[in-house]
């Protein structure tokens, strides 16, 4: 295994078989062998995280944390913001690295189907089930089970999948046999699962069970500092694909994209550089054009017009965290945190830069006086 902490993360994992297709099985749990061609413990990918020592640094830390224990994982964040990635690393971190890593999307499974899909059925327990049928817990003996937007199960199958949670047993729909399975679980969900408890929407002994270690991976909004590195990965991926020459994002579409509030998170940044190097014919990126109707300004720099320069432009986002943080520089709550920063990183910033912290430390004390 291969980790990179210089701005991104190299890591082999294994994709999640993508595919409802019948497997023959016995009773005795094992690890599924799957057809020729499909995403298996065998396969190795690699999984890129930018921003692993900025802007994700604390996720980083808390997966390292988690992934070599057997301990269930909740995700919480919003759509599109990377929870997925993050589920991969904590299998490709963990014991289980080398058996399947098998996702299922809860929201994307009818409910009359659910017990099928999750835990399999026997041939001939219901019409058009003509063998058996592994299901997802199954198929992901050995190793991880990621249930992607978990929140979306109805209450009767929260239910059984506490049973199985807590007995590591399962038995196929039509069976009569308990079947015994080594399933590390983790989940995700963009949904507030605490106030889906109080509203009785889901099973707080469910919610307990899952959510033994909780990584929260923040908005792109709140990680802008990734945002030139995560433009720049896309664009020369889009470039390679439509012309194979890999793109690059320039000055003035790079302030473009910093200035996007970008609701749908990386997801939605990935598919504007998708667009924009499209709608440049594999040649160049239309930024603006990629933009329009997504809620930005999208009006390009007047010819002539003062431009900041880096060093300019991060004193100011220096001094904007000292500010909000009263001039604190270390602990939770200061600006080397809020910056994604090494605190001894961010003085050696300040030094360069020129910026006293202890101007903003006297300006709190003065609005505390006053």
């Amino acid at each position: 295994m291969r980790i990179r902490y210089n701005g991104g993360v190299h890591i082999p994992a294994v994709f999640p078989v993508s595919g409802p297709d019948s497997i023959a099985a016995d009773d005795a749990p094992r690890r599924p062998s799957y057809p020729t061609g499909r995403a298996s413990a065998a396969t190795p990918d690699e999984i890129l995280v930018v921003g692993a020592d900025r802007g994700l640094r604390s996720v980083m830390e808390q997966v390292a944390q988690v992934a070599p224990t057997d301990a269930p994982v909740m995700l919480t964040g919003e759509t599109g913001s990377g929870k997925e990635v993050v589920a991969r690393l904590i299998h490709a971190r963990s014991a289980r690295a080398r058996g399947p890593m098998v996702r299922v999307n809860c929201g994307a499974i009818a409910p009359e189907l659910v017990d099928s899909e999750l835990f399999g059925h026997e041939r001939g327990s219901f019409t058009g089930a003509s063998q058996t049928r592994l299901g997802w817990f199954e198929r992901a003996h050995g190793g991880t089970l990621f249930l992607d937007e978990v929140a979306e199960l109805s209450l009767a199958a929260q239910v059984r999948l506490l049973r199985v949670l807590q007995d590591g047993e399962l038995e196929r729909v039509g069976g009569s046999k308990s079947v015994r399975v080594d399933v590390r679980v983790v989940t995700a969900t963009h949904r507030d699962l605490r106030s889906l408890c109080a509203r009785g929407e889901m099973r707080e002994d469910l919610f307990y069970r899952l959510a033994v270690f909780s990584v929260e991976i923040p908005p792109l909004r709140e990680r802008l500092c990734d945002l030139p590195a995560l433009a720049a990965h896309f664009a020369e991926r889009a470039g390679l694909r439509l012309s194979g020459t890999p793109l690059t994002v320039a000055r003035d579409d790079l302030e473009l994209l910093l200035s996007h509030p970008w609701p749908g998170n990386v997801r939605e940044l990935s598919a504007v550089v998708e667009r924009a190097a499209i709608l440049g014919n594999g040649a160049r990126l239309e930024v603006a054009r990629a933009l329009e109707g997504h809620g930005a300004s999208v009006t390009a720099p007047r010819t002539g017009e003062a431009f900041a320069t880096l060093a300019a432009a991060t004193r100011r986002h220096i001094e904007e965290a000292l500010s909000r943080t009263r001039g604190r520089i270390e602990g939770p709550n200061g600006a080397a945190a809020l910056l994604g920063l090494n605190p001894h990183t961010l003085r050696g910033k300040m030094r360069k830069l020129g910026v006293e912290w202890s101007r903003f430390r006297e300006t709190a004390l003065e609005r505390r006086s006053a």
